[in-house]
């Protein structure tokens, strides 16, 4: 796959639309994209698609689907006033952590579907991995400081130049996830955690798609009318557009890039 791929819109199931639209166009700052009143995004581009389902209840997490899509701010800078934009909101963050490559807040919207926003450290300073590939790590983000450098939203949205930097899903078996991404879209491996976890790449990147079976090992697909991962898409210059399934069944929809 084509370095120079990204991750693109990711459409999910909710429960109640305008709940998930209200959430990420309010905390997490998303902004309508243009007629579709079901896509939201930063700079013209969709981020998140909304499709509501019944009866809509949270996918169990020993399934398999998505554990977190994650928003790529441009700056820390602009990380500060995202998080100042929750909290202003009164959104609850679930964690928040320094991973080496990156910065890191974790929380969910209203049907428990993973959600992590960060910002990238300068590649210079990525800590490489042995053999290759780059080192994460996860320590404790100093999330007052962060707080600290925010200048207030004041109701604005997310920078244009905040995009979907990836996707983590949670599989039944690693292996055969970490063959499928590697084999059959040519990501590399850039950084694996034993036999649990592993984080895929077109080119140099620290990962476009995380796989980890911490809860959903020997796991199969959420049950019908759940909410969670509809498809993730993955634009690169040298794709068709066509669909297919991972090894766990989870769609993604192939598109070339502009």
């Amino acid at each position: 796959m084509d370095e120079r791929a990204q991750i693109g819109p990711v459409e999910l199931r909710v429960a109640d639309l305008e709940r998930s639209r209200s959430f990420y166009g309010g905390p997490i700052g998303l902004e309508q994209v243009g007629d579709d009143p079901l896509a939201l995004g930063a700079g013209g581009r969709p981020l998140v698609v909304l499709r509501e389902v019944e009866p809509g209840t949270p996918a169990p997490p020993s399934t398999t689907g998505l554990f977190h899509l994650a928003i790529l701010h441009p700056s820390r800078e602009e990380l500060a006033r995202a998080l100042r934009r929750l909290v202003d909101r009164g959104a609850r963050l679930d964690g928040a952590s320094d991973h080496a490559v990156s910065e890191a807040l974790y929380l969910h919207d209203p049907d428990w579907n993973g959600i992590e926003l960060y910002r990238d450290r300068p590649r210079e300073e990525w800590p490489e991995g042995d053999g290759g590939g780059v080192a994460m790590v996860t320590l404790p983000l100093d999330v007052h400081a962060l707080l600290e450098q925010a200048v207030s939203a004041n109701g604005q949205p997310a920078h244009p130049d905040t995009i979907m930097g990836h996707v983590h899903l949670r599989v039944s078996d690693l292996e055969r996830s970490v063959a499928f991404y590697r084999d059959e879209l040519g990501m590399n491996v850039r950084a694996r955690y034993g036999d649990q976890a592993a984080f895929l790449a077109a080119g140099d990147y620290h990962h476009h798609v995380g796989l980890n079976t911490w809860h959903s090992v020997g796991g199969g697909p959420p049950p019908p009318g759940s909410a969670g991962l509809e498809r993730f898409t993955v634009s690169s210059p040298d794709e068709e557009a066509r669909s297919l399934r991972d090894p766990d069944g989870i769609e993604l929809a192939l598109r070339p890039s502009q």
